[in-house]
């Protein structure tokens, strides 16, 4: 556990809106300084603003999370402006639908590239350094309830996040007993920008769109949670050394039909 977070930085990836803006906010409220990472530099520059207006000690770097050494560099920048990092939340998300059969090879990887391999980089550019000063950490990676139930129409969203679950589980699994923690953000709807996304998506995995490529469900993003009830959340849960992060408990019962089919196999397996 990582203790008393007066004072400690903390590195958060899709950091000008959404959850990760809401995380600043909330760590900024903690008494923890801030580095923002985002893709979207005007939206940063926004949100560095005005947390500053609140007098928030708070920075900004561009990042491309499904770039590797673009995660490698924000890190370095976070390292010289503040020293050693403690609490690493690797949240920047994007999301396409469609058919299984019909979603193009450059979606999969676009999604696939943020989604999992921005978690990747963002625990291989940050886990040595916080094992190195030995002050503690916390690491949070940003899954969804589709990585656990696994909705139609949105296979590689779905794909991504379960991978971010396993990621994130074996990762707590190899620092049990340590003083750095780990944790899996599991959500629902949360009134985010995901539903357009692509509106930042890098010239090699194909054309920007400023518009949501599914109106129906951006309409369910904006009638999603408060991103600072998802952010509050998170924070206790750093405290506590909480593994999973759930925030949405009507969909319990959803969950727990997946785990019946699961047991159910295992009874058939003796048979």
């Amino acid at each position: 556990m990582i203790g008393d977070l007066e004072g400690k930085v903390a590195f958060v990836t899709g950091g000008a809106s959404g959850i990760g803006l809401a995380l600043a906010r909330v760590f900024a409220e903690a008494k923890l300084k801030v580095m923002l990472a985002d893709i979207e530099e005007r939206a940063l520059d926004a949100a560095l603003e005005n947390l500053k207006a609140s007098g928030v000690e708070a920075r900004g770097v561009v990042c491309d999370v499904s770039d590797r050494a673009s995660v490698q560099r924000a890190a370095d920048q976070t390292f010289a402006a503040f020293g050693n990092v403690h609490v690493v939340c690797n949240n920047a998300g994007v999301g396409v639908g469609g058919p299984i059969e019909s979603i193009a090879p450059v979606d999969w990887d676009w999604i696939i590239g943020v989604n999992l391999m921005g978690a990747i980089y963002g625990v291989q550019a940050f886990l040595p350094h916080i094992k190195a000063h030995g002050e503690g950490g916390h690491i949070v990676n940003t899954a969804s309830m589709a990585g656990l139930i696994g909705p139609p129409g949105i296979a590689p969203y779905n794909a991504s996040k379960s991978a971010v679950i396993s990621l994130t589980e074996t990762l707590a699994a190899e620092l049990a007993g340590t003083e750095i923690g780990v944790s899996v953000l599991c959500t629902a709807f949360v009134r985010t920008r995901i539903a357009t996304s692509a509106r930042n998506r890098p010239p090699r995995f194909g054309a920007r769109l400023d518009e949501p490529a599914n109106p129906q469900m951006a309409a369910l993003v904006d009638a999603g949670l408060d991103p600072t009830i998802v952010a509050r959340r998170v924070l206790a849960a750093i405290r506590e050394n909480e593994l999973y992060i759930l925030t949405h408990p009507e969909l319990r019962s959803a969950i727990a039909g997946r785990f019946d089919q699961i047991l159910a196999a295992f009874d058939k397996s003796s048979i």
